[in-house]
């Protein structure tokens, strides 16, 4: 990934919120399917087809290799879980995390949902993980840093006894899905570039968000991130313009 930040032009914001409508239909897509008994193969299918009848294409299949058009992640599975034949069940939470680009432009976005009856331990872990999202991109205006949006998620997740993955963090997004500047999800240490945030820039804020611990490691499969301590995981993430005043949500769905 290059050093180089891109500013994009109105017309590009534009294209963006047009990768973003679809993106975000694809995560609702994925949200309505996850029901106890479907596999998330099934799920990945779903959201591929809507994606394709879109007239965009899954950002995700084939991208470095990647077997799927989502990353669905179950339970204690952080990112990048393959869909396959595993069954969700009543009590599950169902990370799903998608991309789609259309004439060019990439949308990206991931949210966790709820199969049946969940603990309410695990309903507050989906409610911190998302609203951290919503407390980070209150930073997410011209002249403040990146460091600032991760402070506020961090800052937030952790007043609520929770823990905040490090290995992994939000991404600049454009005709690539993954463009600088990184975007942490904590206060990052010095050594890491904090540029300030500009009108054009367009990025991923995507708390990743541990009951337990945030140490995590990754599957022998080279892509299933999971927690160490066995931990609930979960997920949220939508790309986000830089404006003027406040920060504009390209990838947002009404219900989620």
């Amino acid at each position: 990934m290059s050093d180089r930040i891109y500013i994009k032009s109105p017309r590009e914001i534009e294209l963006m919120r047009q990768a973003g409508r679809i993106t975000a239909g694809a995560r609702s897509i994925g949200r309505q399917a996850v029901k106890s008994g479907i596999s998330t193969k099934q799920i990945d299918k779903a959201i591929n087809e809507f994606i394709v009848r879109s007239g965009a294409v899954p950002t995700f299949l084939g991208y470095g290799g990647f077997p799927a058009s989502a990353c669905i992640s179950v339970n204690d599975e952080v990112i990048h879980g393959i869909p396959g034949k595993r069954i969700v069940r009543s009590g599950d939470i169902v990370s799903i995390d998608v991309g789609a680009t259309y004439k060019g432009y990439v949308g990206d976005c991931a949210g966790t949902f709820l199969c049946g009856e969940v603990s309410e331990e695990a309903k507050r872990l989906v409610e911190v993980t998302r609203q951290s999202f919503f407390e980070g991109i209150k930073f997410a205006k011209v002249g403040y840093r990146i460091s600032d949006i991760g402070a506020a998620i961090q800052e937030y997740v952790e007043a609520r006894g929770y823990s905040v993955v490090r290995d992994y963090v939000g991404h600049g997004v454009g005709r690539e899905m993954h463009e600088a500047p990184e975007v942490p999800n904590y206060r990052p240490t010095a050594h890491r570039p904090d540029p300030r945030l500009v009108k054009g820039m367009v990025i991923a804020v995507e708390p990743m968000i541990n009951m337990g611990a945030y140490d995590v490691k990754v599957l022998s499969n080279d892509w299933t991130v999971v927690t160490c301590d066995k931990s609930l995981s979960a997920h949220y993430e939508n790309t986000i313009a830089i404006t003027d005043g406040e920060a504009e949500i390209l990838t947002m769905a009404e219900d989620i």
